[in-house]
This record gives C-alpha cells, sequence and structure tokens, in this order.
C-alpha cells in the first residue's frame, strides 16, 4: 500500500482487547497499514513473514505480557531495532521505568486520544528513520573496516589466496542448508544471515600476529612453525575482543569473534585453542571449521595438490563426528553440489 506515492509505514497493535483494537485501527487507517493482533503471540507468528516499522504493545496481557513481549524481540537481531510504544492504562512511574529500561521508546494511555497517538507515533517514525540512516552509516564504514582488515590478512597470507571470499560463500550455503532443513533452528533464531556471513570474513584475523614467514613459508610447517601458527585462532579473539571492549559494538563483532576464536575446534575435543568439545563449541565455529576446511582441502597450496571436490567430500565424511559436527557434515552432504560450483567457479 501507498501514500503519496510512497510505500505506507506498517503498524503492528497488539492488545488482547478487540475494543482497543478496533479503536486503534481507525485511527491510524488511511495513515498506516494496520495489523491487528489479540496476544503477542500471534505477533511473534506474524513476524515471521512481516516486518513492521513500529510496534503498539499493550502491557496487561495474559501468558505473554508486554515487557516479557518487549525482551523477546529485543533478544532477535531482526527486530531488536523495531520501535515500541507501550499502551496502558496504568499510570506508574516505576512500570513506566522498567518499559524504557526494556527500550520501550514511549507510553501511550488507555483510553487513547486518536490526534495524540498519531503524533506520537509519527514522532518516533521521524526517529527510527534518522537513526536508521545514521546506522546505515555506520554500518557502510564498519563493512569497509572488515574489507580492509581480510584483505589486510590475505594480501600478507600469498598460500590461500581467495579464502576469505569462498569461504564468505560456503558460510551462507551451509547456513541456507540447515535453516532448509530446519537444523539448530532455535539457536539461529534472531541471526541475521547477512551480518553473520559477513562478520565470517574476520575469522583468521589473527593470522595478523603470525609472522610472514611462516604464512608464506613453501614448504610444510615444522611442529614448531605449526604451533606458532595455531596461534591465530587465540590472537583473533583477542583482537576482536579488544575492539567490542573499546567500541561497544553488539552482534557482528560477537559473531566474529566467536568464527576467530573457534573455528579450529573438533567435535572430539582434539582441536585447539581450547579443545572444548561436541555442543559446547560455538555454533559459528562448527560451522566454519567445515567451510574452512572444504577449502583448504580443495585448494592448492606449496606442499599439497588441489584435491577434488570428490576428495574433500570423502574426507569430511570420513571425519563427521570427529573433527566436525555430525549433524552439520549430514546438511553438507546434502548440499554438497552448490559448495563444488563454487569451488569449479573460482
Amino acid at each position: 500500500m501507498e501514500l503519496n506515492g510512497r510505500p505506507m509505514k506498517v503498524i503492528f497493535v497488539v492488545d488482547d482487547s478487540a475494543v482497543n483494537l478496533i479503536k486503534a485501527k481507525q485511527a491510524l487507517e488511511g495513515n498506516y497499514e494496520v495489523f491487528t493482533m489479540l496476544s503477542a503471540a500471534k505477533m511473534f507468528t506474524l513476524l515471521e513473514r512481516i516486518m513492521p516499522d513500529l510496534i503498539l504493545l499493550d502491557i496487561e496481557m495474559p501468558e505473554i505480557d508486554g515487557f516479557v513481549a518487549l525482551q523477546k524481540l529485543k533478544e532477535n537481531e531482526l527486530t531488536a531495532r523495531i520501535p515500541v510504544i507501550f499502551l496502558t492504562a496504568f499510570s506508574d512511574e516505576a512500570r513506566e521505568y522498567h518499559g524504557l529500561e526494556l527500550g520501550a521508546v514511549d507510553f501511550i494511555a488507555k483510553p487513547f486520544s486518536a490526534p495524540i497517538m498519531l503524533r506520537r507515533i509519527a514522532y518516533q517514525l521521524e526517529v527510527n528513520e534518522l537513526i536508521k540512516k545514521r546506522t546505515e552509516r555506520i554500518e557502510q564504514l564498519q563493512n569497509n573496516i572488515v574489507f580492509v582488515l581480510a584483505d589486510m590478512v590475505e594480501n600478507r597470507d600469498k598460500v590461500t589466496s581467495g579464502h576469505v571470499e569462498r569461504t564468505s560463500e560456503y558460510i551462507k550455503i551451509l547456513i541456507e542448508g540447515m535453516q532448509q532443513y530446519g537444523l539448530y533452528m532455535e539457536e539461529m533464531n534472531g541471526w541475521n544471515k547477512d551480518m553473520l556471513v559477513f562478520s565470517a570474513r574476520l575469522h583468521d584475523i589473527g593470522k595478523i600476529s603470525v609472522s610472514d614467514l611462516i604464512l608464506n613459508k613453501p614448504a610444510k610447517l615444522t611442529e614448531e612453525e605449526f604451533e606458532i601458527m595455531k596461534t591465530h585462532s587465540q590472537e583473533g579473539e583477542r583482537i576482536i575482543q579488544q575492539i567490542i571492549a573499546r567500541t561497544g559494538e553488539g552482534m557482528f563483532l560477537r559473531h566474529a569473534k566467536f568464527f576467530a576464536g573457534y573455528h579450529h575446534e573438533h567435535w572430539d575435543g582434539k582441536g585447539y585453542h581450547r579443545g572444548l568439545k561436541g555442543l559446547d563449541i560455538p555454533l559459528q565455529g562448527r560451522i566454519m571449521a567445515i567451510a574452512d576446511v572444504y577449502d583448504a582441502i580443495t585448494s592448492e597450496r606449496p606442499y599439497k595438490k588441489a584435491f577434488t571436490h570428490e576428495e574433500a567430500v570423502d574426507i569430511i565424511k570420513k571425519e563427521s563426528g570427529q573433527q566436525f559436527d555430525p549433524k552439520i557434515v549430514e546438511i553438507f552432504l546434502a548440499i554438497q553440489d552448490t559448495f563444488n560450483a563454487v569451488n569449479i567457479a573460482r
């Protein structure tokens, strides 16, 4: 739907009173595309298909009240930035403070005045638009920094040219496959796939601290050199944690930290640098482990030839339950042709 040639903003109204929903819809229709729901549960179901520009949320509701619903919205990367205005029949300073603390942007008292409701919604949408533009500029800067950092690592490591681009593509393919087959959906609930794939570009950032003589050695590493090379996962985690400490950046860098710090952990506990086992390894690390190894196997190195896709599949299959999460290996085997398409196109 359009208003003055522009798409209408979408408003969700969530209230357990049908009368309040009718009044709100009558007040807002014509200015916004309005969806009304009698419960927070129905709101979360609709959010799987439609992302609103703003939510009007009743506090006093059975089963899932407004406070709990707002917490759930904030925990999900996809819904965390949607502005929420609470609807309430109670004027209580403590409750209002609690709502603002949880992330509500405003309160509207019930029974509400239509003109006041319209003005407050318009104001919050204007503010949110400004925040969106600022966020987009920050994200563009962040993206440019990530490209520079990833390029710095790859330009130093002449042996693994193109590794960052290919592993990013493999990560995307694996996540889409996991979503298709419903694997680890609860753990991935709320993940922003594009953000996740982009943050994976930093998984080898710790190689900045490894000597060029080791990174570009035209032969297999000695045991001592390999021990130094292994420190890149720990160093990568440390570097990203320092950035988090200085900037307060949220999910993007947290994903990057897990990719960097855990992509060499093994399902059987024999990996590095922590020696974690099974589900104790963050999911990002378990996903990256397969993407990283597949690319290493199918790439030429000074000390080895590039293995074929079929050979790589066979190796990963044999390492299921040892180096790799067996459930993710099953997904990899089901979608291996897509991996091969990226491998052939290199």
